[in-house]
């Protein structure tokens, strides 16, 4: 990865003197990048992922992968399909996956959960350590479902990081039931490596809500696109059951969509400032949760159009409330919960109550943040109840948790004095963010000051 300029402790988030009009590349999306690496690693000839995102998740996944046998070779490539599949691309080599070693998950729950099942593959021992969050997250569901699958795990009895997969070479598959309520990673790490179990995988959830569900969606099209024969409840088959065939993977030229959640804090400047973003290469059609923004911000002020150029997401200025079920696409809620304290009316976030167990428990933080910049934010068994008051400045801590780095940047957009602590955390999945923030903000801004931002905002 490139190197950076050091950032200051406490950045201060640039303050809008008038409507942004930017087009903003937004890179590509970690969560395709990771689940494309995976089953490029155990596919049977190599294949390409065209595009990457550069971030510290997607290097933890391809160190990962590598520090097991797998060859992934850093290139420039160039495209004659006009598909814009050229630029980076990471060209990855199946190889035997060996141990011992020791894979750093950081605090990426793509890497600590889709990786143990790829692990029990290895001819040796992996061992999984991470970031001292990692040792809180949930993974207690994925570790027992390997065991039932055959698997074996030394993990001290924690149900969580660090530990270590013995592994066999194989492992035997077949039908498992797992409660994935806190996390649809604990379905989509079983499903991604499912084609080289013997038995394939058949995962049965029996808990609660299962939130995020694009995202298995997306683990299912990417598996079927790689050539595996997967059933699933959308296809007719039985409620929450995923059975995924025993077989080979094939070697894919898989070109990466822009990250959609990461474009977020972007469209919400221009739906802040009543100015324009455009998104270039926006998919038209994707399994990407991102997607949402353009049905939730449109709702909340905006307008949007898909066109040749991309996505074009103007705002009007005028912010309004909202009652939203994020369930499904709960890593939108920072975000959401930012713009919401910038609004004309009261908002009601529902159906995240997972999110207390993400990179930080970010119902917990955002309430803290935002209450403490003058907002009237209360938690709510399942979400966030939240009400516009006139904000002030002063520190938005972050809790090395990404999306709240960028959440607070929106809020600065309206709020004079906002200092973010560390928004070096946003690496983790937007690297350059600070950049691409005053780039954005330099671009043709015309106006004086923000409309609406006096009407709850409050600079």
């Amino acid at each position: 990865m490139t190197e950076t300029p050091a950032l200051p402790a406490l950045w201060p988030a640039p303050l809008a003197d008038g409507t942004v009009h930017a087009t903003v590349t937004v890179p590509g999306s970690k969560s395709v990048t990771n689940r494309a690496l995976v089953l490029a690693a155990l596919a049977a000839e190599p294949g390409w992922v065209r595009r990457p995102l550069r971030s510290r998740d997607s290097q933890l996944m391809a160190d990962a992968l590598r520090a097991m046998g797998v060859g992934i070779e850093e290139t420039v490539s160039s495209s004659s399909a006009g598909d814009g599949s050229g630029g980076e691309a990471w060209r990855v080599i199946p190889a035997a996956l060996h141990g011992p070693t020791t894979v750093d998950v950081g605090n990426a729950g793509t890497v600590m959960r889709f990786l143990p099942p790829v692990a029990t593959l290895a001819d040796g021992d992996i061992r999984f350590d991470g970031d001292p969050r990692s040792y809180e997250r949930p993974l207690g569901q994925v570790i027992s479902a390997l065991r039932t699958l055959g698997a074996r795990i030394d993990d001290d009895g924690r149900g969580a990081l660090p530990m270590t997969v013995l592994g066999g070479g194989a492992l035997e598959g077949g039908t498992v039931e797992i409660d994935a309520s806190n996390s649809s990673q604990f379905v989509s790490a079983l499903l991604l490596s499912a084609p080289r179990f013997n038995q394939g995988v058949e995962v049965r959830h029996v808990g609660g809500n299962l939130p995020s569900m694009p995202h298995i969606r997306m683990t299912v099209e990417m598996l079927r696109a790689a050539g595996a024969q997967v059933d699933t409840p959308e296809a007719g088959g039985e409620k929450d059951v995923w059975r995924v065939t025993p077989g080979a993977l094939l070697g894919r030229d898989m070109v990466v969509e822009p990250d959609l959640s990461n474009a977020q804090p972007f469209l919400a400047a221009a739906l802040i400032t009543g100015g324009t973003v455009t998104v270039p290469d926006w998919p038209r059609r994707t399994t990407q949760p991102g997607d949402a923004l353009r049905r939730i911000f449109t709702e909340m002020g905006g307008s949007c159009e898909l066109t040749d150029a991309g996505l074009v997401f103007t705002g009007t200025g005028k912010i309004h409330g909202i009652d939203v079920d994020l369930s499904e696409v709960g890593e939108l809620t920072p975000g959401i919960a930012a713009v919401a304290a910038l609004a004309d009316s009261e908002s009601v976030l529902r159906g995240v109550a997972h999110l207390r167990l993400h990179e930080t428990d970010r119902l917990a933080a955002l309430t803290k943040e935002i209450n403490g910049l003058g907002g009237d934010v209360t938690e709510t068994a399942d979400g966030l109840r939240i009400r516009p008051r006139r904000m002030h400045g002063g520190v938005f801590h972050t809790y090395d948790d990404h999306r709240m780095a960028t959440a607070g940047a929106v809020i600065g957009l309206a709020v004079e004095g906002v200092q973010i602590e560390n928004v070096a955390t946003t690496a983790k999945t937007l690297p350059d963010f600070p950049k691409m923030w005053t780039d954005m903000l330099a671009g043709d801004a015309e106006g004086s000051g923000v409309p609406g931002a006096s009407a709850g905002a409050g600079a």
